[in-house]
């Protein structure tokens, strides 16, 4: 699907076959539920696969309030489609291809206002929120923690992808239960990465080294 009214060469095809260029509507598919959260640019809520059942997050974008920051929102999904997950092509009984601790995005939808990214539905809250809950976590709780934490970056960077703003915010719990996974989420500011050298200051300053800091100064 082309994002914010981009050309697709799948047009000329539909005009010459005669079909019409439409667009499926998110809500012949999914029913759109209750707000879950908010961001500067989008909210997410809750939805539900009409046919199934299957309950997901969805994340709406206002293309008017992301006007001239187009391009990160495109590698956000771009880095998220890289993730999600895939049939075996050998083995098409196989499980699906996928890493159990980075969330996952299932489908895309665009409108003329509006940007839908059909998720994979997390339920147990910010990272954040439990250490202030917790107040301090064991030795052994944390080790598990960031030992996921850890797999994922590996293979993030094995694909070729540098999240670049790991923080306890985009750390969310999967379930509310005690000895739930961790997933790594906000692909904002992620990039695809081949050479292996990137020299762009970015990131929360809050989190970032104090030698670092200078780099946000203006």
């Amino acid at each position: 699907m082309p994002l914010f009214g981009k050309k697709d060469s799948s047009k000329k095809i539909r005009k010459e076959t005669k079909e019409p260029d439409k667009q499926p509507s998110i809500e012949d598919k999914y029913m759109i539920k209750e707000l879950l959260g908010t961001g500067a640019f989008s909210e997410v809520r809750l939805c539900e696969h009409r046919e199934t059942g299957q309950a997901y997050a969805v994340k709406i974008i206002d293309k008017k309030a992301l006007k001239g920051k187009e391009d990160s929102l495109e590698n956000e999904i771009r880095v998220l489609k890289r993730f999600s997950a895939r049939r075996n092509e050998d083995d098409a009984d196989k499980t699906w291809f996928t890493h159990p601790n980075i969330v996952q995005l299932f489908e895309t939808y665009e409108d003329k206002l509006k940007v839908y990214l059909i998720m994979e539905l997390v339920t147990g809250g910010e990272l954040f929120d439990r250490i202030v809950e917790k107040g301090s976590y064991t030795e052994k709780d944390a080790s598990y923690l960031i030992r996921q934490v850890l797999e994922a970056v590996d293979y993030m960077h094995e694909q070729g992808v540098v999240h670049r703003d790991l923080k306890p915010e985009n750390l969310l719990y999967y379930s509310p239960s005690e000895d739930s996974k961790i997933m790594i989420s906000d692909f904002g500011l992620s990039k695809m990465e081949d050479s292996g050298f990137m020299a762009t200051a970015c990131g929360t300053p809050g989190y970032v080294g104090q030698t670092y800091n200078l780099s946000f100064a203006p």
